[in-house]
This record gives C-alpha cells, sequence and structure tokens, in this order.
C-alpha cells in the first residue's frame, strides 16, 4: 500500500512538473513601445493637462530603467542622479529573473497608479501576464513579484514630488484690472491649469526657476513699442495665412503641433472636448521613431524613452514657472479688444498665461535629449499624428523638428514671437543642463551641439 502511495505521488509530480509552463520568456522593444503607446491613448481618454502627462511618462520609465540599469552593465542606475531617488531593492534570488519582464511589469504598475483609467491598463496587463505565464510559470512569477516590487519603491519616492499637495493649493486668482495679466480665453473660458506645477520636486534641475528666462517687452499698447509690435506681428501672419486657405504650409504646421487636450467644440448648445495628444506625448512619440529606425533594443529604446522624458518633465516645471510669474495676456484677449473683434486664432488658445511658449520649451529640451542618444542630423519621418487625421512631416534633425514646433505657435497665433524664440532656447539651455547631469551610460559620449 505504501509502495503505491509513493508511486502515485511520483507521477504526481512528474505530471505537475510536465504540465508546468517552463518555456523562455521574450520580452522585445515592441512590447515596451505598445506598453508606452497605451498609456498614450489612455491620458489622451483621461485628459490630463500636459504638465501632469509629462509626469505621467517620467516615472514609469524611471522604475523600469532601474531594473534594466541593474542587470545591464551597459547602463548607470538614476540613484543619486535624479533628485531623492535612492537604490531599488536587489532580486532575490537573482538567477530567477527576466530584468526585461520585470521592468516591463514595474512600467505597468505604476503607470496604472498615474491614470484614471486604470481597468484599460488592465486590458494590455492581463494578457501579457496570460502569454508569460504560459511560456514560463516560474520566471514569470519571480520576475512579476520584483518588478511590482521596484514600482513600489519608485511609487514611495514619488509620492514625496509634493503632486498630492498641488492638489489642493486654491485655484489662480486672475487680475481682471490688470491689462496686461492672463484673462480666461473662449471658447470654454477655462481657469488657469496648474499654476502650483513650479512647486513639484524636479528630476534633474535644481529649481524651477534655475533656467528662468529674460521677462518679455514690456507690456505697453502704443504702437510702436516692441510689445505691440509683437501683438500686431501675431494679428498680420494670421491673416496673411488663413488668406491662403487651409492648405498653406503654415497652417498644416499649426495644425500639426496643435498637441492640445483642451479643444473645445461648440455645436448648439452643446460643449464637448476633441481628444489629442499633448507635446510631451508627442515628443514621446518622436523617441519611439528614433528607436524604431535604429533597430534599438529594449534596453536602449527604454533608456531613449526615460531620459527624453526627464527633460521633458523639468522642461515643464521650468516653463511652468515662468508661466504664472509674468502672468501675460494671451495675443487672442488683446486683438479682440484693440485691434479686430471678430478675429480668431487659427489654434485655440489652451488655458493658461502666454509666456514662455510650452511647446517651444518642451520641445528644445526634448531635441537636445533625443540628439544626445542619437545624434545630430538625424532624420525621421513624423508620423506621430497620423492617428489624430494628420498627414506625416519630415524633419532632417531633432532641432529642425523643435524650430518648427516653436514657430507653429505663431502660426496658429496663440503666442508672441518673444514666447517662442526664447522659450526654445530656455528648453535647450534645459535640456544641456539635464543631459550634462545624467550619466546613464559607461560608453555613450555626449553628442549634444553647442
Amino acid at each position: 500500500m505504501k509502495m503505491k502511495i509513493v508511486l502515485l505521488g511520483v507521477l504526481f509530480m512528474a505530471f505537475v512538473s510536465c504540465n508546468e509552463k517552463s518555456g523562455s520568456i521574450a520580452v522585445t522593444d515592441q512590447d515596451l513601445h505598445n506598453a508606452v503607446d497605451a498609456v498614450t491613448n489612455i491620458m489622451i481618454h483621461d485628459i490630463f493637462s500636459p504638465p501632469v502627462a509629462s509626469r505621467i511618462f517620467a516615472y514609469p520609465n524611471i522604475a523600469a530603467y532601474e531594473i534594466v540599469a541593474l542587470h545591464n552593465s551597459d547602463y548607470v542606475s538614476l540613484a543619486g542622479q535624479v533628485n531623492g531617488l535612492e537604490p531599488i531593492p536587489e532580486p532575490s534570488p537573482k538567477d530567477s529573473i527576466n530584468y526585461q519582464l520585470a521592468a516591463l511589469i514595474a512600467h505597468m504598475d505604476l503607470s496604472k497608479k498615474l491614470i484614471f483609467s486604470e481597468e484599460k491598463m488592465d486590458v494590455l496587463r492581463d494578457s501579457l501576464y496570460t502569454t508569460w505565464q504560459n511560456q514560463n510559470t516560474s520566471v514569470f512569477e519571480s520576475s512579476k513579484t520584483y518588478g511590482l516590487q521596484v514600482a513600489e519603491h519608485v511609487a514611495a519616492w514619488m509620492n514625496k514630488d509634493n503632486y498630492a499637495q498641488t492638489r489642493t493649493m486654491p485655484k489662480f486668482t486672475v487680475d481682471s484690472d490688470n491689462p496686461e495679466r492672463w484673462q480666461p480665453t473662449p471658447p470654454a473660458y477655462m481657469d488657469g491649469i496648474e499654476p502650483h506645477w513650479s512647486k513639484i520636486r524636479p528630476f534633474v534641475i535644481d529649481s524651477s526657476e534655475q533656467f528662468k528666462p529674460v521677462p518679455p517687452p514690456p507690456f505697453s499698447m502704443e504702437e510702436d513699442s516692441d510689445f505691440y509690435k509683437e501683438l500686431k506681428e501675431v494679428y498680420d501672419i494670421s491673416n496673411e495665412i488663413t488668406a491662403k486657405g487651409d492648405d498653406s504650409e503654415e497652417i498644416k504646421i499649426a495644425q500639426f503641433w496643435d498637441c492640445n487636450p483642451y479643444v473645445s467644440v461648440t455645436r448648439g448648445h452643446l460643449m464637448f472636448a476633441t481628444k489629442k495628444i499633448t507635446p510631451g506625448a508627442h515628443w514621446i512619440g518622436i523617441a519611439k521613431i528614433a528607436s524604431k529606425k535604429t533597430n534599438a533594443d529594449f534596453d536602449k529604446t527604454l533608456y531613449a524613452y526615460t531620459k527624453t522624458s526627464i527633460a521633458i518633465a523639468d522642461a515643464f516645471i521650468s516653463c511652468w514657472d515662468e508661466k504664472y510669474r509674468s502672468n501675460l495676456i494671451r495675443p487672442e484677449t488683446l486683438i479682440n479688444e484693440h485691434i479686430d473683434d471678430s478675429w480668431k486664432p487659427v489654434l485655440q488658445t489652451p488655458p493658461f498665461p502666454e509666456y514662455t511658449s510650452g511647446h517651444s520649451v518642451v520641445s528644445g529640451a526634448a531635441a537636445i535629449a533625443l540628439t544626445d542618444i542619437f545624434g545630430d542630423n538625424f532624420s525621421f519621418d513624423d508620423d506621430t499624428e497620423v492617428p489624430y487625421g494628420l498627414p506625416i512631416r519630415s524633419f532632417s534633425s531633432f532641432n529642425a523638428a523643435a524650430d518648427e514646433a516653436a514657430i507653429s505657435r505663431m502660426y496658429g497665433g496663440i503666442h508672441y514671437r518673444a514666447a517662442v524664440e526664447v522659450g526654445v532656447e530656455q528648453g535647450r539651455k534645459l535640456g544641456k543642463f539635464v543631459m550634462k547631469k545624467l550619466n546613464m551610460t559607461h560608453s555613450d559620449t555626449p553628442v549634444v551641439s553647442n
């Protein structure tokens, strides 16, 4: 009887062993692209502001990157390099971990903590979990446990960045008695978004004021003043390009770089928002394009996403610091009051102060980061906006794309010249500082142009 029991036990263990999945799990760069794309699409659905969206990109990338850097000797941990980040815990046992798998699990878990529509992230996660578990149960479970552990570690650091505190700070107060201060703009006349974003802990820059730009031209409605000349320039350019029709190159440029998640559409008594990516998401899309063009593997792709998203996040902190300091009125308000009450900009004016241009600052910083990773004169076809009904545009370099993104805001009628020209340089200066401070690889030599 005892022999039968022993034999049955042996047969059962053999059965379990044969049925336990023990193949290899291959995690590719495309899996990472799919996860980032999923987060982008969810952010469009949830309508996150551009600054908040930059935070949602940065933290999951950092969590995943830290796992890869622990395993791949080509990459260096960000612990001690970005503000307040401590080293992630070591896995135990190390030989049971698939590091790319753990990295992607950490990325998805932290992304889920940062969005509203969690169930949409669950669809991707559950599908991948099923696939991985069927390929190798033990490696999947070990990697999952470690990935979630790192996600919690990074989440604890993330939760100290002052974001939660800014949610309870007062709304921005409009100074309606001061003619040079920002006023809400049509059609929705929304409150100024994220007036306290400068209080968010930066990733690499020393403070939100570190790259404080020169002030805009002094406000004056005298026709010979620099400020009025810039105002009139916006009006004249807008009239010139709209006279050419919707097929004008300037209108195509303005529309391509619009990236405004707050566009309101009025039909009768109904007002609703059209959904678009943010400027940061557009540049994350360019990072994807560059990674795919160079056949970057999972680790190199994650490195590109992480470095670019850090530069973008700090650029928003720097830009928003200036926006609510200078608190400058938008062209649309002054043109309607003093020049032409029926004038409308090509693009809908976003709901926050004018100076400096957020697109310009963020594009300048992102272009420097991508140049540092992939080199100068890196030509690419930008299909980021194709899902939103816009055609591909081609660029000879990341900096050429940043220059076009900046001037697009003048073509769109929503920024003065100083905001775009000073803004893109503000972003480039910040980007160069971030690239100099971050040591993420052992072998790379910075290729940032002076």
